[in-house]
Order: C-alpha cells, then structure tokens, then sequence
C-alpha cells in the first residue's frame, strides 16, 4: 500500500508541473463570475452631456465663412513663348567687364583652332599646319573666327568649358562669340617635304615593295589680330537681337 501511494502521490505532483501558467490559458479565465447590479448608484456620469454639445455647434456654423465669401487669389502670370524661346544673350556680364580692359592694351594673343588643332598666335607670327589645306592658293585672305582666348598682357578672357565626351557623343569645343574679335591671316605659300621611300617585304615570298610618300604643308601668316570695343561689340549685336 504505501508504494501505491508513493506512486499516486509522484503522479500528481507531475500533473500539476504540466499545467500552463495561468497567462496562457484562455480569455474566459479571467472573466469573473460576480453579478453587477443596473441600479442607478453604480453608474458613472459622463462628463460631457449630449444637452452642452449644441451651442458647441451653433458657435461653428456661425463663425463658418461661406464658400461665395472667400477671397479668390490672383493666378501666377503664365510665361510667353517669346521668353521661354529666346536665346540667351551673348553680352555676359564678364564681356562686359574685361572687353574694355583688352580693347586699352597694346598687343595682342589669340588660341585660335583650324581643323581641331589649337595654335597660340599674335600678329606676325608664321604657322605650318600639319596639313594641305583645301581650296586656298598663295594670296589668299582667310577669316579665322574659332578663338578659345582672347588675350593681353594683363588680362585674359576665355570660352566656357568644353564638354567632355562620351561613348554616344563626342567631345564639343565652346568658342568665344567671333564679332568679338577680328583675326585675319595670308596664304603665304605651301611647302612639301622629302619624298620619303617605306620598303615592305613579304614574309614568305620575299617580294620588296616600295610605297613613296611626300606630304605637303600650307603656310599661313597672321596679318591681323584686332579687339573690339564694347560698342562696337553692341553695335554688332543690334541687328541679330531684333
């Protein structure tokens, strides 16, 4: 008997380690048996009644400005075509400013590009393009208009920055406006170079082929290298703005 009751009593301690905390158990355990009674001691006033929420309302609606009385604001001036089109002016306030300064000095300095090569030039001097140029003969006056500086001893006034290419667009130079400036320069001649004689073999015949060549050069020299004043330069300017 007493081990039966040892067991019995093992049994029922195991029981009860099992059971669940009561957190865990359902919403009903916690709802509780006790009856509560209607009487009018138990209840609680509100504390706003439905009688003091009219004159609540009746202030709103009074103090409500109707729709019609509201005041309209002024729509914003849409912009016009002719301004949103216009072209930006090319008297910038630096022209502005520098192009009386290099108009009062003595001498002076241009980087001027024929064909994509850049070369500093003032007048007088004497240039060898790397090139034969096309269409021109000794004599002839030619126009330089593609100018990146226009310069002095003292001051300088450059061109907006290039924009850098990419794989779908190339490289674009920015140049100075050329009514700002006049350079002119005077085909002096065309030189050519030694022929030059390039021997190439084949490589199992043996067989020698000679490939001649003999490149040719224009010379041109600066006759004139001048800047414009700034009401020249408005002057200029007039026409095309109109």
């Amino acid at each position: 008997m007493a081990l039966v009751a040892r067991t019995l009593r093992r049994s029922f301690l195991e029981t009860r380690s099992i059971l669940p905390p009561t957190f865990l158990l359902p919403f009903r355990a916690n709802i509780t048996t006790v009856a509560h009674s209607n009487e009018t001691g138990n209840l609680t006033e509100l504390p706003i009644q439905a009688s003091q929420s009219i004159p609540i309302v009746k202030d709103i609606q009074e103090n409500a400005i109707p729709i019609s009385q509201t005041p309209k604001l002024p729509h914003p001036p849409r912009p016009t075509t002719q301004n949103k089109n216009a072209p930006p002016s090319p008297l910038t306030p630096s022209i502005r400013h520098l192009l009386p300064l290099l108009h009062t000095q003595p001498s002076h300095y241009l980087t001027i590009h024929l064909h994509g090569h850049p070369y500093l030039i003032t007048k007088g001097d004497t240039v060898r393009l790397p090139f034969l140029m096309p269409n021109v003969k000794p004599g002839d006056v030619l126009r330089l208009d593609r100018a990146t500086h226009i310069g002095s001893r003292d001051y300088t006034l450059k061109a907006p920055e290039a924009i850098k290419g990419t794989r779908d667009n190339v490289k674009k130079i920015l140049y100075l406006d050329e009514r700002l400036f006049v350079c002119r320069a005077t085909v002096v001649g065309i030189e050519s170079e030694p022929m030059r004689v390039m021997e190439k073999t084949k490589r199992r015949q043996r067989h020698v082929k000679h490939v001649y060549s003999k490149h040719k050069f224009t010379i041109l020299k600066i006759s004139e290298v001048e800047v414009r004043s700034l009401e020249e330069y408005e002057a200029l300017l007039e026409p095309h703005e109109r």
